[in-house]
């Protein structure tokens, strides 16, 4: 089939793509869920940052500082109108994590009280439940969980078919959006926070649908969009959230930044986060005024160069398309789980369907231990996660302490895939298990 992608020219863009690793083996990296390699676009955007036109930003008129701040705001531009928002609206933070925690310290301290309801899902990053959590502590507040349809595959089902065959009745954790319903028509919610794709069954919710529900409530609703930004084109005024987070290392950029989305009057409405230089206009002995947006929520000297690095990753995926980059994950999605279906003893979680899903495939090998397993593939040079995925609750819904994952990117191939496969009947042979 001839991919959409000239993927061979992208891979050339990845130094690292060509290191050889445990017992001389071509890396294969599927652990792009947790962090994506880097181009060198990316890598010299950063190093030509430092060699060329260090210097803080926002606080002086010489060249270099003038220089820089033109970088580091182009990168908020950029990102603006790579999710379709203005540039005010652009919060820059160190991850997903902390986009999540500014909402909740400096919008859910001002706006939940004792009694409200915060609505999350069983399928949710920790990132996306602690924070709530502690919030509905501090305020007496509760957490109202939406479950996912799971169940009814018994392991007898999975040993009868290969791959873990669907069987009659299977449900592949959509949400229970009956759920949603139910609690906004019984309690006082005001917030919705919902993960846009799970980074552990793949899952693609259905959150402009979300957002209609919740909009006549006047319920917020934010969206953690870690796992769907890096995957597919992202549109602020078509899903209508009111607050969105993502990061810039989950989508070829560096670690260290992120990004909060927020729609204008709410962040005029928020307090800042922290306090400090930069975020403030004017500062008296005994009272201050904030600076306008979006630097009213980053104090103090920012992630310059990575913010930086940040833009160059956004051009690089701008250049292909998000939707190319939809389209050729949707290819290597299906032929994925055309593969891992052929794997005796296989158990895999979320949606067996391309189109309702992203390239994020956790799984459990008969009774072979995620770890031991991630152990034997990366003998083969095969870079997989193993473990509970900063997702717990999911995975006692799903009855397991831990799955494999492995998640794919648009420098991935199907001959890395044959490999893995290959790698997993190893490991079937090594454990003398499936069948």
């Amino acid at each position: 089939m001839l991919s959409i992608l000239d993927v061979e020219r992208i891979r050339a863009d990845f130094p690292i793509l060509s290191r050889k690793v445990r017992n001389g083996k071509r890396l294969i990296y599927f652990d792009n869920a947790a962090t994506t390699q880097k181009p060198r676009q990316v890598i010299d955007a950063i190093y030509n940052y430092y060699m060329n036109y260090n210097a803080n930003i926002h606080r002086a008129v010489h060249q270099l500082s003038e220089e820089a701040t033109d970088a580091y705001e182009g990168s908020r531009a950029k990102v603006a109108r790579f999710i379709d928002a203005k540039s005010d609206e652009i919060i820059f933070v160190r991850n997903a994590t902390e986009a999540i925690n500014l909402v909740a310290y400096a919008w859910g301290r001002a706006n939940i009280k004792a009694g409200d309801t915060i609505v999350v899902s069983e399928m949710e990053h920790h990132s996306n439940v602690v924070p709530w959590q502690m919030l509905a502590k501090e305020k007496g507040a509760r957490l109202h969980y939406i479950r996912i349809d799971y169940g009814d595959v018994t392991a007898a089902d999975d040993d009868e078919k290969e791959g873990g065959g669907e069987g009659e009745g299977y449900r592949d954790g959509s949400l229970i959006l009956d759920d949603l319903y139910h609690a906004i028509s019984h309690v006082d919610v005001k917030l919705v926070a919902i993960s846009h794709m799970s980074n552990v069954l793949g899952n693609i919710n259905p959150v402009k649908e979300i957002v209609e529900i919740c909009k006549d409530k006047d319920i917020r609703v934010l969206v953690d969009g870690a796992q769907s930004a890096p995957h597919m084109p992202i549109d602020m005024k078509d899903i209508g959230c009111d607050f969105f987070a993502f990061s810039a290392h989950k989508m070829l950029g560096p670690t260290g930044v992120g990004v909060l989305y927020a729609k204008r009057e709410i962040l005029d409405a928020m307090d800042p986060f922290i306090g400090g230089g930069d975020m403030i206009r004017e500062v008296h002995k005994y009272d201050a005024v904030w600076n306008d947006l979006p630097w009213k929520f980053e104090a103090g000297t920012p992630n310059i160069a990575d913010v930086i690095g940040f833009g160059a990753a956004i051009d690089y995926l701008d250049a292909i398309g998000m939707e190319n980059v939809r389209a050729y994950e949707h290819e290597l999605t299906e032929y994925m789980l055309s593969r891992l279906m052929e794997v005796k003893g296989l158990r895999l979680y979320g949606s067996r369907e391309a189109d309702r899903r992203g390239a994020v495939f956790s799984f459990n090998l008969a009774d072979i231990h995620p770890h031991d397993l991630a152990t034997i593939l990366d003998e083969d040079g095969i870079a997989i996660r193993s473990g509970h995925h900063c997702a717990q609750p999911l995975m006692e819904r799903l009855g397991v302490a831990a799955t494999s994952r492995a998640s794919l990117y648009i420098y991935n191939t199907r001959e890395e895939i044959d490999r893995f496969i290959d790698s997993l009947e190893r490991a079937r042979l090594i454990f003398k298990v499936g069948g």
